[in-house]
């Protein structure tokens, strides 16, 4: 390593401090935009490139890719320091974008999607974790803010941006915008992370283990999003795909018991604040992202309105959910029972989802807007508390690891979520994800019923999840805790 970094306990000053935070933040706005500005712009995509049928791909290579690699990046950075790493990410999404951008057809697209997700995987993960390095737990709250508007702004402005670009400029655009943005917060951040604290230990790389979960994580993947696109959950082609992942995860947990040190610590992995709060995160999202997805569809049917119109039926959802992580990171930095607000939040969340499938028949865009807004706010209050929580827990030595996993089963909870709800209203390659709008296809609104059904269910296996982590007395230094790998 550079023996020109500063050791673990040399601080750092507010101004690098600050310069640190809008870098990465600036690259956590590249993965989070990047997973919603795309979809206003299929149907223009598949009209100029052709081969209509493998649009669902675009989304889908680089869903596959961005969630299997998620774990792989939180080593990385623990290995060889969070500079390099994050530096790389970034590097690798820009490249991507450009492939994306002059793709002369669709398999190209598909191709350079993929290998952006290769490098967005990383963003979110890692972007958290350096903030981890910097911001003491009990102060972390305080971030939460700026990270949820990230997804705030990526959740109104993606659409919106997207089908501009496409409707009245060029679809590539939605892929040249990645540059700028890259070369601000490679510019911003770049000397700043050359003096963040890391202190080199021996490590050896645990490639086979990074092998299997990005094997075993593609697969899943593939198997959710064929399933999703095709609608025949039980053909060959699914459950052969499932069945291989089974048998990924499984010699992947056996790599985890038998390797000196594997991709994810065990000491991680037993830490039961860091097992119920992934788990949380998982099932919270699982329902949370699969509507998303389906509120302008859901706008489209109950209210008839046009699809650019309907997106704006998400401002509602993406306000509360800012508004939710506000509210519980003002907690996470007073109080000591800092659980309150999200164990609140989520029973107040399911409340919200049992009135919307209560109130579908009447078809009332304002009380729908209004009760969305309303369950954002109670799913906006679980994500700072588990985020914070999961990296309190953990040494500094193992923070890139938990953090990256807890990214990782965000990720993973997104995509299953956006299959199962998906699939539950709309069947087979329709939606956003196949470029098609509510108004080409018949859709019974009573579908969207079973939607919030489904994610009442998950959104109750969050809370309980969250009601059994338990709860720890947060950390106003950076000092590492002692957790044995």
């Amino acid at each position: 390593m550079d023996g020109s970094r500063p050791p673990a306990d040399v601080p750092i000053d507010d101004r690098r401090r600050r310069q640190i935070i809008v870098g990465v933040l600036t690259a956590m706005l590249l993965a989070a935009l990047d997973q919603t500005i795309v979809a206003p712009a299929m149907t223009t995509i598949g009209e100029t490139l052709g081969h209509a049928e493998y649009l669902p791909w675009i989304v889908s290579a680089y869903l596959v890719t961005a969630t299997a690699v998620t774990p792989l990046y939180g080593k990385l950075a623990d290995v060889y320091g969070r500079h390099p790493v994050i530096i790389a990410a970034v590097s690798i999404f820009m490249a991507a974008s450009v492939v994306c951008a002059l793709a002369p057809n669709l398999p190209v697209l598909i191709v350079g999607r993929a290998l952006q997700g290769l490098g967005g995987g990383g963003l979110m993960a890692l972007a958290q974790t350096v903030i981890g390095d910097i911001v003491p737990p009990k102060q972390r709250g305080n971030y939460a803010a700026y990270i949820s508007g990230m997804w705030a702004v990526s959740g109104v402005a993606g659409p919106i941006i997207g089908g501009a670009f496409a409707e009245h400029l060029h679809w590539s655009l939605i892929f040249w915008v990645n540059i700028p943005l890259g070369l601000v917060a490679l510019f911003v951040m770049n000397a700043p992370l050359r003096d963040l604290p890391f202190r080199p230990k021996s490590h050896r790389l645990d490639v086979a283990g990074a092998g299997l979960v990005v094997a075993a994580t593609s697969l899943a993947m593939l198997a959710l999003s064929i399933g999703r696109t095709s609608g025949e959950w039980s053909s060959p082609a699914v459950l052969g795909l499932a069945a291989a992942a089974a048998v990924g995860a499984v010699l992947f947990a056996v790599r985890l018991w038998t390797f000196a040190e594997p991709l994810i610590p065990l000491g991680v992995l037993k830490d039961p604040v860091v097992a119920f709060g992934v788990a949380t995160v998982f099932f919270g999202v699982l329902g949370h992202l699969g509507l998303s997805t389906l509120v302008p569809i859901y706008f489209e049917t109950i209210a008839g309105f046009r699809p650019d119109v309907a997106a704006l039926g998400l401002v509602g959802l993406a306000i509360g959910t800012v508004l939710g992580a506000i509210t519980a990171a003002r907690v996470l930095v007073r109080a000591r029972r800092y659980k309150a607000p999200a164990l609140a939040g989520l029973s107040l969340a399911i409340v919200m989802l049992a009135a919307l499938a209560a109130t579908l028949d009447l078809r009332s865009f304002w009380l729908a807007e209004a009760l969305l807004c309303v369950y954002g706010f109670g799913i906006g209050t679980m994500f700072p508390t588990t985020t914070v929580s999961v990296q309190n827990a953990v040494g500094r030595h193992d923070l890139g690891a938990a953090t990256a996993l807890l990214a990782f089963m965000r990720s993973l909870g997104s995509a299953a979520g956006v299959a199962i709800l998906g699939a539950a209203v709309l069947g087979a390659g329709l939606g956003p994800e196949g470029g098609q709008s509510a108004r080409a296809v018949a859709i019974d609104p009573a579908n969207f019923r079973i939607a919030f059904l489904i994610a009442i269910g998950t959104t109750a296996v969050a809370l309980a999840c969250l009601v059994a982590m338990p709860r720890r007395p947060l950390r106003d230094t950076l000092d590492p805790v002692s957790v044995e790998s």
